[in-house]
């Protein structure tokens, strides 16, 4: 079966009997890891029990491409539900997954963690086509996705947040659900028993340096600042941030300008209309995005983020190198940019 990331959390809250093997695999591997874990937990309840939990390592299936469905096959000495757990999957485990799969002894739940596959890939095609097993995707979450998140979180500590921080903590975060989650930890202790949180708050406290240079990629991009955006582009490489969250982070600022040129062309002062943005425009930033509004119409702004909606939509379906996609289309914003100065 083939479950899209947004049907994952209601196929995972009620996953049917007759499932035997499933695949997570995606970008984000902090989500891949939490859903892995909770179909996990709701299968064994303790993933460290060594009684019903078995780890098999992708490199023994090399000379054993058995291994994987005999793990399954064995019986828990308490007569009890047992887990069988795949990490770091590639392409090179689908011969064992499907062996798996095909095997008629296989009493264990198998839960196979992967990267990023694309659509031709074997691991993907297999637990795709297989009416008893699943392959749920895990994409980076969109601003919807994560203002929930933040919710629940600050909700279940007693916390009220803002509408301008929430704003700000929705654009910042959702490249890595784990990384998410843990500046969500940190801003319920930075809260502490004020039991709220402004835009100062946030802020200050969700400063990753992966953030600091989204928002420097961002103003460079429009700024028509190429070398700038080159080196942006090389340091959230090394950092592991996904290229669709690049992506999205240059829609965000894209439509900002949009809305933003708008006004002004309307007949809005162009501080008046700045002010006018909510979230506010993070007053480090304000010099930029005024340098930005120099040479971005309304028309203009529009074209370039149709451009990264284009870009990211070319990386979800084709699967190959995401990285030289997004980085052709900042490159190419930035150079039409500096065209205009």
């Amino acid at each position: 079966m083939k479950i899209s990331s947004g049907r994952a959390d209601r196929f995972l809250a009620a996953p049917p009997e007759t499932l035997r093997a499933v695949l997570f695999y995606g970008p984000d591997g902090g989500l891949v890891r939490e859903r892995a874990a909770t179909l996990g937990k709701r299968h064994v309840g303790d993933l460290s029990d060594p009684f019903r939990v078995s780890a098999v390592a992708p490199a023994a299936l090399g000379d054993e491409p058995g291994l994987l469905a005999d793990e399954a096959a064995q019986l828990s000495l308490t007569g009890e539900t047992r887990l069988v757990r795949l990490e770091a999957a590639t392409d090179a485990c689908a011969e064992p997954c499907r062996i798996l799969l095909e095997s008629e002894h296989a009493a264990a739940l198998a839960i196979v963690e992967a990267g990023e596959l694309g659509p031709r890939s074997k691991l993907r095609k297999l637990f795709e086509g297989a009416p008893d097993a699943a392959a749920i995707a895990c994409y980076a979450d969109d601003e919807a996705a994560v203002s929930r998140l933040i919710r629940q979180t600050f909700h279940e500590a007693g916390i009220s947040v803002t509408p301008d921080a929430m704003a700000f903590l929705a654009g910042r975060l959702g490249e890595d659900r784990k990384i998410t989650r843990s500046e969500l930890e940190k801003l319920v202790l930075y809260a502490g028993d004020s039991g709220s949180l402004t835009l100062e708050d946030a802020a200050a406290s969700c400063g990753a340096q992966s953030g600091l240079t989204l928002d420097e990629l961002c103003d460079a991009a429009a700024a028509g600042r190429t070398k700038a955006a080159i080196a942006g582009l090389d340091v959230l490489a090394d950092e592991g941030v996904h290229a669709v969250s690049i992506l999205r982070a240059a829609q965000r600022h894209f439509a900002r300008l949009q809305l933003t040129a708008a006004r002004i062309e309307a007949g809005a002062a162009p501080d008046a209309a700045v002010k006018a943005l909510r979230p506010p425009v993070f007053f480090k930033r304000a010099s930029a995005f005024r340098e930005a509004l120099r040479l971005w119409s309304a028309a203009a702004a529009g074209e370039a983020l149709e451009r990264l909606v284009d870009a990211e939509a070319a990386c979800k379906r084709t699967g190959a190198m995401p990285d030289a996609l997004c980085a052709e289309a900042l490159l190419g914003i930035a150079r039409e940019a500096r065209g205009r100065d």
